[in-house]
């Protein structure tokens, strides 16, 4: 119990044993492309980042910029271009990091077509990593997920936990689950970073042994900090116990679409 009083006490220790992402192996959702969607902004920022991510024991990551009609209308191609561009910088650095690269599919007008016509970035081991509004709930969801297994891919919900309109509905996740979608976890929700109703909402998936994935969802230096915060507070690997996470599994062996350095 002493995980669940440290979460919603009112008072921190202020001694308590840093702990890291090693256990976790792979981040699959972060935002380290230089200069293609509200993510680093250039190359020296990337580099950083992943500097970062491997002083908190993460060895492997997929990079997975937003994809969103209008607003980060990245393709295969832009995504790549900037991937190698950021492993180039990084054999520079002399920085040994295993990299990839795939995409955020934000659930909006053009994804059902980019599905159709499999012009896709997909995560190792054609997995699928979607998102919706934080503003309003997509209806096209259990569509979209539909569309993406006949397409022979696994769909993955990014960061159910910070979609407020289902915070009063838990019974939605179950049926996201039911339909065959993974979920995956924000390491910052289990704080107050996004707010006291995402934490809430994510430690009551977290004890229903709801989550599959977790990722750092990190887009710039704060987020490093604030989970570096959190890893120093809490560990993360006890909380996650009761859910059988799959980073490790489902992303151990390369995907044919990526490079590794």
């Amino acid at each position: 119990m002493g995980f669940w009083n440290n979460l919603f006490g009112k008072k921190q220790k202020a001694e308590i044993l840093k702990h890291d992402l090693s256990w976790l192996g792979w981040d699959m959702h972060n935002h380290l492309l230089p200069g293609i969607d509200d993510g680093s902004p250039d190359l020296e920022t990337s580099v950083r980042l992943v500097k970062g991510l491997k002083d908190l024991g993460i060895k492997h990551a997929v990079a997975t910029p937003h994809v969103m009609h209008g607003v980060h209308n990245n393709n295969p191609v832009t995504i790549k271009e900037a991937y190698q561009k950021l492993t180039s910088a990084l054999k520079e650095e002399d920085v040994t990091f295993d990299l990839h690269y795939s995409a955020e599919y934000m659930i909006d007008d053009q994804l059902a077509e980019l599905i159709r016509t499999n012009n896709l970035c997909p995560l190792p081991n054609k997995c699928m990593l979607i998102e919706m509004s934080y503003l309003s709930e997509s209806k096209a969801l259990f569509q979209t997920i539909k569309d993406i297994q006949e397409k022979g891919y696994q769909p993955i919900l990014a960061h159910p936990e910070r979609y407020n309109y289902y915070h009063q509905n838990f019974k939605v996740f179950k049926e996201i689950k039911k339909a065959g979608c993974l979920l995956q976890l924000n390491v910052l929700s289990v704080s107050r970073y996004y707010g006291e109703h995402v934490k809430s909402a994510a430690l009551m998936l977290i004890k229903s042994g709801m989550y599959d994935l977790v990722g750092t969802d990190m887009h710039h230096e704060r987020h490093l900090r604030a989970i570096k915060e959190v890893l120093t507070k809490y560990n993360l690997e006890e909380l996650l116990k009761g859910n059988a996470i799959q980073n490790r599994t489902l992303f151990g062996k390369q995907d044919d679409l990526s490079l590794a350095i």
